[in-house]
C-alpha cells in the first residue's frame, strides 16, 4: 500500500468514527479547542497529524490511541 493510500484509509476512518459517535466537526473541533477548518483540514487531506496531534485527534473520539495504532499497523 502507498503512503498516500495509508493516509486516505487513515483519514476516512476518523471521519467514519467520528460521523459514527454523532459528532459534527464543530463538535470535535470544540472537544481538540481548534478551530473546524482543522477538522475539515485533516478530513479532507489537506493537512496531517503528528503522533502528538493524532493521540489527541483519537482522545478527542473517544478511542484508545494504542489500539487505534495497533489496528492501522495490522491494516498495512
Amino acid at each position: 500500500m502507498l503512503e498516500r493510500q495509508k493516509y486516505e484509509y487513515l483519514r476516512s476512518e476518523l471521519k467514519k468514527t467520528r460521523l459514527a459517535a454523532g459528532l459534527l466537526q464543530t463538535d470535535l473541533a470544540k472537544v481538540l479547542k481548534k478551530p473546524q477548518s482543522y477538522i475539515s483540514k485533516v478530513e479532507s487531506g489537506e493537512r496531517s497529524l503528528d503522533i502528538i496531534e493524532f493521540v489527541d485527534y483519537c482522545k478527542g473520539l473517544g478511542l484508545e490511541p494504542s489500539k487505534w495504532l495497533k489496528r492501522l499497523t495490522d491494516k498495512f
